[in-house]
Order: structure tokens, then sequence, then C-alpha cells
């Protein structure tokens, strides 16, 4: 989706259409969550701390889209997206991947496929994507991006070198601003440059990420499109173009991944043993925490609090400024293969039919009908 937060306000307010418009808080440590593209003509983005973002661009108007909103349209355009392939990978609030393989007799060539998808979710959400046809995943998000907004681009393997190729390699999967910097000292600016340079040679400056750079700069990637119905996990991450040094921010990033996961695991008759999260930051290091649930669940309280305490745990002992959080519900199994307790958990019961009747009301009438109180350590 374009500039999927701000594209929501001006559906809602049509007097910013046009304007830079910011979305975030107005505190002195909030961020920018997206900015326009008339405000990212000023070098606004993402992630960008608000007083920096208003310092290039003064007259930028400042706007808060509440979370409820953006699950909603969220919600919207993956139902567009599920009537047009078997096989749909949310991989965030506003991206996911479509295996359209085979869906040329009935919906025809995955070009056509992408401009009616892009027509519906215009007619139908008043909102604009921008989408990548290509034949692995990391090309077709490659290509989603490079005609924004309200592209459409086509790599096939005629043309994948000649797109590829002069690309700066900054545009790679994996390559921040500290990895770009050691690759720019080692004379790789574009991704031909990489290309060159052997996978043994890669991965004695880049360890394991070396092989990595390796496949993407030749287009490979082998990963297929996996649904929700048949995964192993289901997870949300989401990285910040710069590091966001707010961890309460960060925090709130979280809550909205959990909820959305716990989602997509009740729409699938799916429960969750385990949660873990995933957290970068620095010179491209990552961490993951896990933990094991007490018994397979669904419920967005218990996986919150799951997702929550991990978090925490770290932030309170050593945060420092983050570029990715993302979370995972793991060891899935079907709601029908899990035998129930003999004694059912009162609380559990109540946190059950709370989420089914929230579930209920936001399919009917949207996700701004009705919010989720927060409270405790884990603000469940």
């Amino acid at each position: 989706m374009d500039a999927f937060f701000a594209s929501i306000a001006m559906l809602d307010d049509p007097s910013l259409c046009g304007k830079a418009v910011l979305t975030g808080g107005t505190g002195p440590r909030s961020v920018v969550t997206t900015a326009s593209y008339e405000a990212r003509r000023y070098g606004c983005r993402s992630a960008m701390p608000m007083s920096t973002a208003l310092r290039l661009c003064p007259h930028a108007i400042v706007v808060q889209v509440p979370g409820e909103r953006i699950r909603e349209m969220s919600r919207r355009v993956l139902a567009i997206l599920e009537q047009w392939a078997p096989l749909v990978e949310p991989i965030s609030v506003d991206e996911a991947f479509l295996d359209v393989t085979g869906m040329d007799r009935l919906a025809g060539e995955p070009a056509r496929i992408a401009a009616r998808i892009k027509r519906r979710i215009r007619d139908e959400l008043g909102l604009t994507a921008s989408v990548g046809v290509a034949f692995n995943k990391f090309l077709a998000k490659l290509a989603s991006g490079l005609n924004k907004p309200d592209g459409l681009t086509v790599i096939d393997p005629a043309n994948v070198d000649k797109i590829l190729l002069p690309l700066p390699v900054e545009r790679l999967w994996g390559v921040g601003p500290a990895t770009l910097t050691r690759m720019h000292r080692l004379g790789i600016r574009t991704v031909a440059d990489l290309r060159a340079m052997s996978a043994e040679r890669l991965s004695r400056h880049f360890g394991g990420a070396g092989e990595h750079y390796h496949r993407l700069a030749r287009g490979r990637d082998d990963r297929p499109v996996v649904p929700d119905s048949q995964a192993k996990s289901l997870g949300q991450e989401q990285t910040f173009p710069e590091d966001v040094g707010d961890a309460e921010h960060v925090r709130g990033v979280l809550l909205g991944q959990v909820e959305h996961v716990a989602r997509r695991l009740r729409r699938h008759n799916r429960l969750a043993r385990g949660v873990s999260i995933k957290i970068r930051f620095g010179r491209f290091e990552t961490i993951t925490r896990s933990t094991t649930l007490a018994a397979a669940t669904d419920v967005t309280g218990e996986l919150w609090q799951a997702a929550a305490g991990l978090y925490d745990a770290w932030a309170q002992r050593s945060f420092v400024p983050v570029r990715l959080i993302g979370v995972a519900a793991e060891r899935l199994a079907d709601v029908t293969a899990q035998q129930a307790g003999l004694f059912q958990d009162e609380q559990q019961e109540k946190r059950k039919r709370l989420d089914v009747a929230m579930d209920q009301v936001i399919h009917r009438f949207g996700d701004g009908s009705i919010r989720r109180g927060s409270s405790g350590a884990a603000r469940d």
C-alpha cells in the first residue's frame, strides 16, 4: 500500500489531499509513522523523529490515525487479495505476497491480475497500491517499490538483469546503513558490483549474511508463498527506515502486531503453543526471544502477555534504538486437533468470549467501532 497511514488520513479528511502530511504523535520523543509523498519531497520519512521532520518541512500537517482504523483497512485490503489467489501470505498491515501460479485461465496473465487488484482497491477503498510481479518473492517485493506511488512493475527472466544490476545496493533486503557503509568501503555501490564478488569473499566480510547477499545479487529466492492456513508459524514484523529510540513507540507497534497475528490465528482456526519476538538494532545485530505458553491459544490477551513480557524484559535491561520489531505465534496446530482441558480456566474463557465478540463487532462495523482496554504490566 502507498503511504498507508497517511493515505487513510487523507481518505477520512479529504482536505488533507495534496498536502504534506505526517502521521504520528507530537510529543518530544514522537516519531513519524508515515510521511505522505508530498512530505517525502522534503526528506521526511517514517521512523524519523517528528521534530526532525518538522524542521525539514515546517508546513507539514501532523495527524494521528487510530490503530483500529489502520487494522480495519488492512483487513479490507486482505479480503480483496484473498479473492484473487488461493495462496496469500500477509507480512505486515500493508503488504502481502500472492502466488498466482496457474491462475491465468481464470483471471488472466499475472500483470492483468495485478492491474485488476489495484483497480478493486482504488474503487472499493479509495486507496492506491503498488504491485510488483515477478517469479520469486524477493523480486516481486523489489518491483513493488520501483514505481511508487500507484505503480505496477513486472520483472521477468528477460529483463531481470536490466532492472536489477544498476540498482543501488541498499535496495536489497538486509542492507542497512551499517552494512551499506562496509559495502561502500569495499567498492560495492550497485547490485552489479555486488554480483562481481565471490560468495567466499562476501562471507569473509559479512559472515552468514554473505551468502544471502550473493543470492539476492543474482535475483535468487526459493521461498514459497505460505498462507496462514498452512503455516507452521504466523508472524508480522516491521523494519523502520531509521532506528527508533522511543521504547514505548516500539512497544505500541508490537501490540498492533500481536492483535493482527491473533486475529489471523482465529480466522484460520489455528492455535499457538509458543510466542517469539524479533528485535534488530545497531550494526544489523538481531536477537530473538521466545517462550512456551502453558496451553495452545488464540487469545489476544494471552499472546500479548507473552510478547510484552519478552519485550519488557529486554527493554528494561538493555534498550537501544530499534531498527526492526516483529512477533510470531509458533508451533501451530488446528483447533480441532487440540483436546479441551478437563478443567476450563474461567479467566481464559472470558478472554475467549471477548475476542469472539470483538471479532464479530469489527467484522460488521469496522475496527474503529470497538477498542481493547489496556492495564497492568502487559497492558492487556
